[in-house]
């Protein structure tokens, strides 16, 4: 079965804004990777400044490799010569899960 990762990142009132275009501006980059499976990004409601990014992946290899490659030159400020940008969230927490059971809607 799959692998889920969750990166909690607490996110200050006024940042909320930069982090949502932010995201919004990356999509379509981890789609392509092998063995990406599934993209979330979860808004919080109220009572809290913490967002959730939801990645699921067919195994911790695809997500290593992920890891290793595509996120991070994406993280190193957008290439050589670009102005690194200061980050959105003012912490960050990667929460690892498996998934040992799943379902969908009923067809029909």
């Amino acid at each position: 079965m799959s692998i889920v990762k969750i990166n909690v990142l607490t996110v200050p009132d006024e940042q909320r804004e930069v982090l949502e275009k932010r995201f919004s501006a990356r999509a379509g980059s981890v789609e392509s990777s092998d063995g990406f499976e599934w993209f979330e990004l979860l808004r919080p409601v109220e009572g809290t400044d913490t967002y959730l990014v939801y990645t699921r992946w067919r195994d911790e290899a695809a997500f290593q490799a992920w890891m290793e490659g595509p996120m991070k030159a994406a993280h190193q400020g957008g290439g050589e010569g670009a102005p690194k940008q200061k980050p959105a969230a003012s912490g960050s927490t990667l929460w690892s899960f498996e998934v040992v059971q799943q379902a969908a809607p009923k067809q029909g």
